[in-house]
């Protein structure tokens, strides 16, 4: 058999003197080192089909306006901080009341001296409000929130070693310096989203949404906080949390100075807000609001406590600000209206026809019965879905009926008018549920609700001059 050399075997050639070493080329295996005539390309080989690709971390930011939100260099530390101080805004007229009444075993003096400071508040926080608009809520918040928490250690020292009576309303009156927390947030977003564009809209309607919600679960919380320090730790426990929780917060809050409006200086030139025509019907509408709250407040406890259920009523009305709380985070998720004042009066009409629903539950069964409590909660649930939007849109309206120098005390107004119509409606309710079935008393807020749509309505024609960038 003739030899045959492997392709891989070299050969050996003489040129002149030298001795070279070259490759052998066979037509069968190609070269081993030089290029050889092309040859056919082999079929790739099987793979598996590929997986679904996880979308990117920035797309699903982009696709949650909340994770959007918060992605902002600041916006989770204000917040946190603006968390802390706001929960005591639950806390602190539970836990004196409690406090008060226990001591002095007189719940007459406990609900005055908590009107005095309701009053005192409405007083106080709007001019606290333009302070902050004018110097910046760094230099005023921490040292109106620490005015505030002197005055409620005031108190419980005066409680606690029996001083007069007058000092309580005294004390409790000083607390009207505790700074809008939820004002100073909404103004943050304001400015972080500013500008007439509809990205900056669609933000900040979803920044407003937030700090509905946010609303909503610290007057869930902070009664539920206070009542349960009070009872279970001692009876001061409550206001001391309170004044703890406050001063931290604020001080988290102002620290946090790169995503702080630039103060305004003198506000003197921009335009009053309580001169704007639009402004003062606005107002109306959050003080009829108000007594919605109010109203239902006292009214539900009235009627749990008719029918012996008594230590549920606290749950009933966290049912109520649950319900709001998640209405307010799916409205943060939808687009934002063109014409805001439109749909305040969409919104307070709903309102106002959920607010029937617990006027039919609590009167559908006979007087004295405990059965038809779960069916009020269940009602109080649903009816709760229309308050955050409710809220939502008119703190909307405040923000662009306000001059941008006095956006505090705008927001803080809108926060006075709310709180006046809570003590209205409490008043009101009070005395319904004294001359009447507890069960009827629920026609009260149904009734209030329908005089802000009344209002509602009456300033559609000074809101409808107001329309948002096309979202």
């Amino acid at each position: 058999m003739p030899y045959s050399p492997a392709p891989d075997t070299p050969l050996l050639a003489v040129t002149g003197d030298s001795l070279v070493l070259a490759r052998r080329y066979d037509a069968r295996f190609g070269p081993a080192s030089e290029p050889g005539p092309p040859s056919a390309p082999e079929p790739p080989e099987p793979s598996e089909p590929p997986k679904a690709a996880r979308p990117p971390r920035t797309a699903r930011r982009r696709a949650n306006p909340y994770a959007r939100l918060f992605a902002i260099p600041g916006a989770r530390a204000f917040t946190a901080g603006n968390l802390l101080a706001r929960l005591p805004m639950g806390m602190f007229s539970v836990s004196a009341v409690i406090m008060i009444a226990g001591s002095r075993g007189s719940y007459a003096l406990a609900g005055a001296v908590t009107a005095t400071g309701l009053a005192a508040t409405a007083l106080v926080a709007p001019r606290t409000a333009r302070l902050v608009d004018r110097y910046g809520q760094a230099r005023i918040a921490v040292p109106a929130a620490a005015i505030a928490a002197l005055a409620s250690l005031a108190l419980v020292l005066c409680v606690r070693y029996e001083a007069p009576d007058w000092t309580l309303f005294a004390a409790y009156a000083a607390t009207a310096t505790t700074p809008n927390t939820g004002g100073m947030s909404r103004a943050r977003w304001a400015h972080l989203h500013r500008g007439a564009t509809p990205e900056n809209a669609a933000a900040l309607h979803t920044a407003n949404s937030f700090e509905q919600a946010a609303d909503e679960l610290c007057f869930m919380l902070g009664p539920v906080l206070a009542a349960f320090l009070c009872t279970a730790v001692f009876p001061e426990a409550g206001t001391l949390t309170g004044a703890v929780l406050l001063l931290t917060g604020v001080l988290v809050f102002a620290a946090q100075r790169s995503t702080e409006p630039p103060a305004t200086g003198r506000t003197d030139a921009a335009r009053a807000p309580l001169h704007s025509p639009a402004l003062a019907a606005l107002l109306a509408v959050f003080l009829a609001t108000g007594a919605v709250f109010g109203a239902t407040e006292v009214v539900t406890l009235a009627f749990a406590d008719d029918r012996g259920h008594q230590a549920w009523a606290g749950a009933v009305l966290a049912l109520q600000a649950a319900g709001s709380c998640a209405a307010g985070l799916l409205l943060g998720t939808l687009r934002p209206a063109r014409r805001v004042g439109r749909r305040l009066v969409l919104c307070v009409a709903a309102m106002s026809a959920l607010l029937a629903l617990p006027l039919l539950a609590a009167t559908a069964g006979a007087p004295g019965s405990a059965g038809t409590l779960p069916l009020l909660a269940c009602a109080l649930l649903i009816a709760g879905a229309a308050t955050a939007p409710t809220m939502v849109t008119g703190m909307t309206l405040v923000q662009r009926l306000t001059p941008a120098a006095r956006l505090n005390e705008g927001m803080t107004l809108a926060v006075t008018a709310l709180l006046a119509g809570i003590a209205a409606g409490a008043a009101a309710g009070g005395w319904t549920v004294e001359h009447t079935d507890p069960a009827r008393g629920y026609a009260l807020p149904l009734c209030a609700a329908l005089l802000a749509l009344l209002c509602a309505a009456a300033g559609t024609r000074r809101f409808g001059h107001d329309e948002g960038p096309t979202a």
